[in-house]
Order: C-alpha cells, then structure tokens, then sequence
C-alpha cells in the first residue's frame, strides 16, 4: 500500500512550504492539493492555485509525488493546461501524478454558464481528457469539439503522455467505465454515507464494478493503479491511529494500491491531529 496526504491550497506558501516538506520526511509517497478556484467545502477561505502550489512544492521536495486532486473542465481548456503540466513535469523531474475529474459546483457556474448537467459533466470530462491526451502526445493538433477546440496547438517537446498517467476520478458507472477503458488508474471518493459501514459497502460495489469493466477492456486489474480518498468517509482517518490502519487495512483488502488522507486542519473539514499524522508515519508509513 502506498500512502498519500492533501494538503489544501489555504495557506500563504511561508506556512505551506513546511507541511509539504513535513510530508516528505514523514515517508508519503504522494501529496495532493485540490484544484478549484472557489472549492465547496470551504467557500469563503483564502486560496491559492493547484500548479504554482504544486511546483513551488517541486522546488521545496526531491522524491515525493506530486498530485492535482483533481482537475476538472468546469474552468479549464486542454491547450493551455497542458503548458501548465509541461512545466510542472519539467520543474518536478517528472513526480507530477495527474487527477481528472468531473467537477461540480460552484466551480461549473464561476465563468457564467449554466451549470451543466450530470451527463453533460461526464460527457464533457471524456472530450477534455481526450484532447488533453491528444496535445500532450502529438504535435499540430487541430480540432472542433462540442465543448473544446483548437487550431494547430504546438507540442514542440519531448511528449508527456503516456509517461505521465492520467488518473480519472469517478463514483459513477459511466466515470468507472470509461476510466478503465481509457485512464491509467483510478481515484475514489466513495459515496455519501451516515456511517463507515455503508460507505465502505458502497466503495465496495464501485470497485466490483470497476473490476468488471477492466475484464470488459482486457486490462488487468493488479497493474492498474486505484487511489481511495479515506477522508471522504463519514469519519476522517487522522481522528486516530486505530482508525487510520483499519481503514488502510480495509482499503487494502478491496485491492487498492493507495490511500489518500488529509493534512490535518484545527476544524472542519479534515479535523485530524497533528500527534496521529506523526504516530503513523512511525508505525505504518516508516520514516
């Protein structure tokens, strides 16, 4: 199992180059930060951008992966977020790990349109994933999309893709399908649940489903990278060490490859302690 840690882009970066570091030396595999202009959970908070955040932690860090959790089309086009990737694989040698995901609000309306519907997200989520495979792999592309177009984007460097992976976010059957037909892994939320119980037992039917669509597409799932993000539980996992192995354990036993968790915060969301997050790094991360 390989553990990762979000950090949220709440904090100038004085007080966020520590935490990133800390994440390092604590023995994470990956660390995250969310990509919103405005996120949900905390609508009225200071933020800061996912890419400069994430290559200003690229300067500050030598070996952790380094994760945008998750970037969506509700405010992005794929020609020139792809200049923004060329970067950060360059300045991070190459730990960048890319989430995609379908997004949701209040991102989806911040530009004036209309929020799309449930279909029309997943819809436009394949055309924008498979543009942004497109003019990160060739050069001169040219093309008239329902939601996305480009007039002979330049490529002029060495190709991104298939070197970096694209792992797409999904907790619906259409988002699971098309991740294991076309996506390099996979990342959950899980879905909304009053108890731990039912949520697992509902990530639990999305990995099935998953696990189906792999043998559909011929692909096989031990080499297929799955991510849960335990803190979208009803319980966030750094409440205590006790909690956080049984929830690793369980994940484990579902056939993921790695589990996110997030940096603890003094107050909802993520309200974890700062004495667990060092306790596991001992116990089950190993420093």
């Amino acid at each position: 199992m390989r553990h990762g840690i979000a950090i949220l882009p709440e904090h100038p970066w004085r007080e966020a180059r520590p935490l990133w570091v800390e994440a390092e030396e604590l023995g994470f595999d990956h660390a995250w930060t969310y990509d919103h202009v405005v996120w949900g959970g905390l609508p009225e908070s200071r933020w800061f951008g996912a890419i400069p955040t994430l290559t200003a932690a690229a300067t500050a860090t030598s070996r952790i992966g380094l994760g945008v959790f998750v970037a969506s089309p509700n405010y992005r086009h794929p020609a020139p977020f792809a200049r923004d990737l060329q970067a950060l694989a360059d300045i991070s040698d190459d730990r960048l790990l890319l989430g995609l995901g379908a997004g949701g609000d209040p991102d989806s309306t911040l530009l004036g349109g209309p929020a799309p519907s449930p279909r029309d997200r997943v819809d436009r989520l394949q055309e924008f994933t498979d543009l942004l495979d497109r003019v990160l792999s060739t050069d001169h592309v040219t093309t008239n999309g329902r939601w996305f177009s480009t007039t002979d984007m330049r490529l002029r460097d060495e190709p991104i893709r298939p070197r970096k992976p694209f792992l797409l976010a999904g907790n619906g059957p259409r988002s699971i399908d098309y991740a294991a037909r076309t996506g390099d892994g996979w990342i959950t939320t899980g879905p909304k649940a009053d108890d731990i119980e039912a949520w697992f037992a509902g990530v639990a039917t999305s990995v099935g489903h998953l696990e189906a669509s792999l043998e559909r597409a011929g692909r096989d799932r031990a080499s297929f990278p799955s991510y849960l993000s335990i803190d979208t539980s009803p319980a966030v996992s750094l409440s205590s060490t006790e909690l956080y192995i049984e929830m690793v354990g369980r994940a484990g036993e579902l056939g993921f490859s790695d589990v996110i968790c997030h940096w603890p915060r003094d107050t909802a969301p993520y309200d974890g302690s700062l004495e667990v997050l060092h306790d596991i790094a001992d116990r089950v991360i190993g420093r």
